[in-house]
């Protein structure tokens, strides 16, 4: 039934956030806000804005690490990128990394709108492709005062290149071929085209583009079954999307971050742990790249053994940066 609630292998916490919404360039964003323990309107709270992976909306592994931080003290924000989830934006599955950073942007604008929100002390974090696009957030907005990433993604890399374990150096001349036609296409009355971001089906791990991907098949597992699917994450993007990828790099300026701190976590088995390597080389201090033993990628967007250490991490970084409290 429609209004039957959502069933996730692991609570996101989700259902805990209150439902909000700001603008973007007169765009409605739908957002969750998560509140500390004991919250007192009169008091100012430090925050941070927590930004979804592509594909995801902001009831999964965003809401699960808001509400996190929201137990730690903090004024905790997730939301739906522009133009999917319940946000508003046409055309519909557009993920364009200039609009994904000014997302961010506009979170923070909402956030110091807050009569509650200590404008001096807001952090920013995300996850997969949201912490690249947060890894670009802080290189050009100063309200931003720290900022950490989780099984951090660089989307122009991947479109450059092509995805962990099927690394193609001619990737992005073929994919600028093609999306090159589909333009075309489309301005003579053609339909959009959209591709899933995971594989939709299991037999798709038989193909040799996802069989060699560990985060493929990680991937579907997570959006595509019952671990975490969820209505408004519906596995497309739009085709014309990756022309703005491949001219996207998450790290381009990071390192002119300093002396704001960056914070890169990983798990020790992600095969996307090249990305946090890049990252973390790219910046100066300070700076720390932090593994979590035993992991991958995707099992740091809910899996409880190891989002534990995750947020442990995350409240020690946050909490010298933001909160100058004694560690």
């Amino acid at each position: 039934m429609a209004n039957e609630p959502v069933k996730f292998m692991y609570d996101t916490h989700y259902t805990e956030g209150k439902k909000v919404s700001f603008r973007k360039l007169g765009v409605k964003i739908a957002a969750l806000l998560f509140l500390p323990d004991d919250f007192d309107e009169k008091r100012k709270y430090p925050a941070v804005v927590v930004t979804h992976p592509g594909g995801g909306v902001k009831e999964q592994a965003a809401s699960l690490y808001a509400w996190n931080m929201a137990r730690a003290g903090y004024v905790g924000i997730a939301f739906d990128a522009s133009h999917q989830g319940e946000s508003e934006g046409e055309p519909r599955y557009l993920e364009d990394p200039a609009s994904r950073v000014e997302d961010i942007r506009s979170a923070v604008d909402y956030l110091v709108s807050l009569p509650y929100v200590d404008e001096e002390k807001i952090g920013a974090m995300g996850i997969c492709a949201g912490a690249g696009y947060t890894m670009s957030a802080i290189q050009t907005e100063a309200r931003i005062k720290a900022a950490a990433g989780i099984s951090t993604w660089n989307t122009g890399y991947s479109a450059k290149y092509g995805n962990p374990g099927v690394t193609d150096p001619d990737n992005m001349q073929k994919t600028l071929a093609a999306v090159a036609e589909q333009r075309t296409r489309e301005a003579k009355g053609g339909e959009p085209l959209y591709v899933g971001y995971v594989p939709q089906t299991e037999e798709e791990f038989q193909k040799d583009y996802y069989g060699k991907s560990v985060i493929m098949r990680e991937a579907y597992e997570y959006y595509k079954t019952p671990r975490c699917a969820y209505p408004t994450s519906v596995n497309k993007v739009l085709f014309t999307s990756l022309d703005k990828l491949a001219a996207f790099d998450a790290f381009a300026l990071l390192d002119t971050v300093s002396p704001r701190p960056i914070l890169l976590i990983v798990g020790e088995k992600a095969d996307t742990i090249y990305f946090s390597e890049m990252a973390y080389a790219k910046a100066n201090e300070p700076k720390e790249l932090h593994r979590i033993p035993g992991a991958t990628h995707i099992d740091l967007y809910d899996k409880t053994e190891f989002v534990s250490q995750v947020v442990d991490k995350l409240k020690q970084f946050f909490g010298k940066y933001l909160k100058q409290q004694e560690q």
